[in-house]
């Protein structure tokens, strides 16, 4: 405990490590309790593996007192979750309304011309639309979780980029 109270980018990489973990964790969660992700939802989860990763090579970083890499580490953190934040807002933005997303997931499904085709389409597409969020919580969705989410992550990576390693 003391080594991370010494060390404000290691504690800053651990927690970056932990919540990203826990967020992706999470989403499979949900994912395994029938809350099927849309398309956006899947490539919003790209940037926490990415993070994940970073984060642990930031750990490592600290620990082996390479500050260099460690700033570079947190730096990219620091990037990574900005943009995820911008995505996750993005898609926020799609469930809302506020703008359209993408066409092969918000698309309709095209009028068919007998009950035989609609069935046949019924059977051959799966669509999980991405302007209607599956679930919201406190008010926002899970979309909006993300951005809130990454934010503190983007937020925690600068803290840690800002702070003095251990000697």
């Amino acid at each position: 405990m003391k080594a991370l109270k010494k060390n404000p980018p290691l504690t800053a990489a651990l927690a970056i490590f932990l919540l990203a973990g826990a967020t992706v964790g999470g989403a499979w969660i949900f994912q395994a309790n029938g809350y099927t992700p849309c398309e956006l939802c899947l490539k919003e989860r790209i940037p926490y593996y990415i993070g994940i990763i970073v984060a642990a090579l930031a750990i490592v970083f600290a620990l082996g007192r390479q500050r260099e890499l460690l700033k570079l580490s947190l730096a990219a953190l620091c990037l990574i979750f900005l943009v995820s934040a911008v995505f996750g807002a993005y898609h926020a933005g799609v469930e809302w309304g506020f703008w359209p997303g993408p066409t092969d997931c918000t698309g309709s499904f095209e009028k068919a011309s007998s009950p035989a085709e609609f069935l046949r389409q019924l059977e051959n597409i799966r669509v999980v639309r991405c302007d209607e969020a599956a679930l919201r919580i406190m008010g926002l969705s899970l979309a909006g979780w993300n951005a809130v989410i990454s934010i503190a992550l983007a937020a925690w990576a600068y803290v840690g980029l800002q702070g003095r390693p251990a000697r």
